[in-house]
C-alpha cells in the first residue's frame, strides 16, 4: 500500500485527512493478547467519522440528504500487533474522485510513528430506498467543488 500524503489524482488535488488517537482498551484484545482482528473495522470506521465531521460530510449529513454510503469493499494488511493499553493514531484520508464513490486510505501507527496496520475501503452512493447512485448526489458535488478550489487547505 502506498503513501496516502503522496497519493495525487491527475489533477494534482490532494487527499483530504485526519488522524484520530486511541489507546488499546482490554475488551479489544483476542486470547493471544493481541487486538482481535475484527476491531479493526470500527476503527477505521471512526476514522471516517472523524473526517467526515471534519469536512462536513459525515454519516448524518449524507442521510440528511437523502442517502446512504455503504461499505462496497474492505481491506487490511496486518502489519504489526496491537496490545493493551498501547496508543495508537488512524490516519484517515480520502481520495480525490468525482466517481460515485468514496475511496479511503488508512493507516495505523503506534505512538512512536511505526506503521502497525493499513487499509482501504471504497463506499457506494445509495438513496435510503437501497437505489445505486450512479453520480455523486448534489450535495456532495458542491462539497468535491470546494475541495477542488482549495478551500478545505
Amino acid at each position: 500500500m502506498r503513501n496516502t500524503r503522496r497519493l495525487l489524482n491527475p489533477d494534482g488535488i490532494l487527499p483530504l485527512e485526519t488522524v484520530s488517537e486511541r489507546r488499546v482498551r482490554f475488551e479489544e484484545l483476542d486470547p493471544m493478547g493481541i487486538v482481535w482482528h475484527g476491531r479493526y473495522a470500527s476503527w477505521l470506521e471512526d476514522g471516517r467519522e472523524e473526517l467526515g465531521r471534519r469536512y462536513g460530510i459525515s454519516y448524518l449529513a449524507f442521510y440528511e440528504h437523502g442517502c446512504v454510503t455503504p461499505v462496497k469493499t474492505f481491506s487490511l494488511d496486518y502489519i504489526r500487533p496491537l496490545r493493551h493499553d498501547q496508543t495508537y493514531r488512524i490516519h484517515t484520508s480520502l481520495l480525490w474522485s468525482e466517481a460515485a464513490h468514496l475511496d479511503f486510505r488508512y493507516t495505523i501507527t503506534d505512538a512512536g510513528g511505526e506503521v502497525m496496520t493499513q487499509g482501504e475501503t471504497t463506499q457506494l452512493f445509495m438513496t435510503l430506498e437501497g437505489k445505486l447512485l450512479l453520480e455523486p448526489p448534489a450535495f456532495y458535488r458542491s462539497f468535491l467543488l470546494k475541495w477542488k478550489h482549495g478551500d478545505f487547505f
